[in-house]
């Protein structure tokens, strides 16, 4: 819990990208201590390192895109949730392609692998962003929030107009592994309706049901159904999940979502930010000093 982890061991998946449609190949990679999250193409003649910060961020289209000298990397949201569910702070990604491969739609296939890969504490503190005050960002009727808190939760609130989502709310307090029971699994979605129209648009290249929830007029058209009622407005948190890791350390908040997505996301986590009155750094070695400020860190259950 107090110290910085990486995964043990180099693991591997592969997929195609749910934007692109493109195939790829990703390594997973133990990194030394403070070097975060890097992504690397390895298909390039050049290797670009890209830090997954929100100083790196050059697109929020549909996905959040992370970006260096001409380089670029997208859909990262759901791989970045995995890692921030286990705790972990630095790893190497490596990719042949220009976007994370989506998998099943969710973060468990990646929160699985890295589990068989094993994480390794790390000599060095983990660090932890504390909110001192609110911050809140609005566009139009969606809304962002981080609020002073003890720990870090997440609220969020989806409304769509139609019957089967409607208005879905959640809340979820980060600890005990509850990120891989309760988060991890829920799916992204789309409509079906929009599907033709996202792909002239130059997404949704990949989508299939295999790897998204998708919904016509009045029901879910996958075989299986849903892994949860409201599988939804789970996502949404898990999306939200994976863009506050860009914060670059753990943060200790209450982050409260109303319709928000990647791009009011970011637009909160730069607003903090550019504020250094308005939150602190904090790097405690000792739990008794967490007891004493009164702050109770997310805990994960991956060194049992």
């Amino acid at each position: 819990m107090l110290f910085q982890t990486t995964v043990l061991n180099t693991v591997s998946c592969s997929g195609i990208g749910l934007h692109t449609g493109i195939h790829c190949n990703l390594e997973i990679r133990p990194a030394g201590p403070d070097q975060g999250i890097v992504f690397i193409r390895k298909d390039l003649p050049k290797q670009v390192r890209i830090r997954a910060h929100i100083d790196n961020v050059v697109d929020a289209t549909l996905a959040t895109t992370l970006g260096g000298d001409g380089v670029s990397v997208s859909t990262v949201e759901h791989l970045m949730a995995a890692f921030a569910g286990l705790g972990i702070d630095n790893a190497e990604v490596e990719l042949d392609a220009p976007e994370v491969p989506i998998m099943d739609g969710s973060s468990e296939p990646f929160n699985n692998l890295m589990k068989k890969a094993g994480i390794r504490p790390q000599n060095k503190v983990k660090k932890f962003v504390i909110i001192k005050r609110p911050v809140t960002v609005t566009e139009e009727d969606r809304q962002a929030t981080l609020l002073p808190s003890r720990d870090f939760k997440i609220s969020y609130t989806i409304d769509f107009k139609h019957p089967l989502i409607s208005n879905q709310y959640y809340l979820i307090q980060i600890s005990n592994g509850n990120f891989e029971r309760e988060i991890c699994p829920a799916r992204t979605f789309g409509f079906l309706k929009e599907y033709e129209m996202l792909k002239t648009r130059g997404f949704a290249r990949g989508g299939s049901l295999d790897n998204a929830v998708v919904v016509d007029e009045s029901r879910v058209i996958n075989e299986g159904g849903l892994r949860f009622s409201d599988e939804f407005v789970r996502h949404k948190i898990l999306d939200s999940i994976g863009d506050l890791w860009l914060v670059g350390a753990q943060v200790i908040g209450h982050f409260i979502g109303y319709k928000s997505g990647h791009t009011l996301n970011h637009r909160l986590i730069r607003k903090l930010l550019a504020h250094e009155d308005w939150w602190e750094l904090l790097e405690l070695s000792k739990e008794e000093e967490f007891h004493k400020l009164q702050i109770t860190p997310p805990t994960h259950n991956f060194l049992g």
